[in-house]
């Protein structure tokens, strides 16, 4: 009796775990994205009003140090406001040294630090773009991996007249 129930038993564990597979396969298969959506990362900057995701930005660029041995970056209100008056101004201007030097727009804007560094830049339309430039210039590249930074700031203007279309900024200090 016991040979014969085996098989029987064999046969419903196959139906049971064929079941189960089917259920989790199709609980885990993921939601559809939305037509037209992109991640952040991938959308261009390239138009009226579009602006970069800081806490995007924060985190690819955070991540990048990490897989370089060094810390995250946290967003700072203060420089987030350098790097917009620096983007804005360069977009009016088309020149990147608008508002010339940094450590004297960090002391207008009242942030006080020892050590910070910008990139500047201009063409590029996505994030993802302007990340992958600058990892690929030595100087820009440094500047990201700076041991002494800490906090960041971000910015995109656009300017539809203008040679370059998107002008960035990122400051990052201690």
């Amino acid at each position: 009796m016991r040979v014969m129930l085996l098989p029987q038993l064999s046969r419903f564990a196959g139906l049971l775990t064929i079941g189960a597979l089917a259920g989790c396969n199709a609980a885990q298969e993921p939601a559809s994205p939305a037509v037209g959506s992109e991640p952040a990362m991938y959308r261009s900057l390239a138009t009226a009003g579009a602006r970069v995701d800081p806490a995007t930005a924060r985190d690819m660029i955070s991540l990048y140090r990490r897989n370089s041995g060094l810390g995250a970056l946290a967003l700072d209100d203060g420089l987030q406001r350098v790097a917009e008056a620096q983007a804005r101004d360069m977009a009016q201007s088309g020149n990147l040294a608008a508002r010339g030097e940094l450590g004297d727009r960090l002391v207008g804007a009242g942030v006080q630090t020892p050590a910070a560094v910008e990139n500047v830049s201009a063409g590029y339309r996505t994030l993802a773009e302007a990340f992958s430039g600058w990892r690929d210039s030595a100087p820009h590249n440094a500047r990201m991996l700076d041991k002494r930074v800490r906090r960041m700031g971000i910015a995109t203007a656009y300017a539809p007249g203008a040679k370059y279309k998107v002008y960035w900024a990122l400051v990052l200090a201690d």
